[in-house]
């Protein structure tokens, strides 16, 4: 499947502003383009749930980041003003729901995992982690569709995120929103972003193991360079 295409076909199917999303967000990096693009179409809540963030302090610093962008990004429609953006006056306001920070789940999930390398086993295990609670939390309360930024990435597995999606969508009856937010310059966009809201941009996402594993390869990058 070309999921920036399904994206493309689900979102010509929908009035703008008449269905509600729930969109889980990783960090405000991430969510900046995913937001600036999506607004235009859904009533959008930020679904913050992010267990493998184990640091607090460094949990606590994205979530500040994503609900500093947020509210920015809903200044420019009360005020109606989207300079510097690529929105329209369909833009609507987001609002942001808190997961419990529970970061014991994400180190039960990852036991017997510590030692995979980012991008593997552990890394598709704490994807279902973060998207079940998302979907389980898109039912109950009455969303029209959920998704991830995840996607946007280009060190996470498009494929794999959207599988995982669509299967949960199946277990919980709420319709996944298949993406790849990379697609059409996304990442590029991100970054664009960043620099204009001056966002927080971690070079790891979050949990320890691949904290460690950055950290390796800083070491070994200076150590080629000696």
């Amino acid at each position: 499947m070309n999921f920036q295409k399904e994206l493309d076909r689900t979102l010509q199917t929908i009035p703008a502003g008449e269905r509600s999303l729930l969109l889980h967000s990783c960090c405000a990096p991430c969510s900046s383009y995913c937001l600036e693009y999506l607004r235009e179409y859904f009533r959008i809540t930020v679904f913050f749930f992010n267990p493998n963030i184990t640091e607090q302090a460094e949990y606590e610093k994205r979530v500040a980041e994503e609900k500093r962008l947020i509210a920015a990004y809903n200044k420019q429609v009360a005020d109606g003003c989207f300079e510097g953006m690529h929105s329209t006056d369909n833009a609507q306001r987001i609002e942001i729901l808190e997961g419990r920070y529970s970061p014991q789940d994400f180190y039960e999930m990852a036991k017997g995992y510590e030692q995979c390398r980012e991008g593997g086993e552990r890394c598709l295990r704490c994807y279902e982690l973060r998207l079940k609670e998302t979907a389980k939390t898109a039912a109950e309360d009455g969303f029209d569709f959920f998704t991830t930024t995840l996607s946007i990435s280009p060190l996470k597995n498009a494929a794999a995120l959207n599988e995982i999606g669509g299967r949960l969508a199946g277990e919980y009856g709420v319709p996944y929103l298949f993406s790849d937010f990379k697609k059409k310059n996304g990442y590029k966009r991100s970054i664009e972003l960043s620099a204009q809201f001056q966002l927080y941009r971690q070079d790891y996402c979050g949990c320890i193991y691949s904290k460690a594993e950055r950290e390796r390869q800083k070491t070994e990058r200076k150590e080629t360079r000696l």
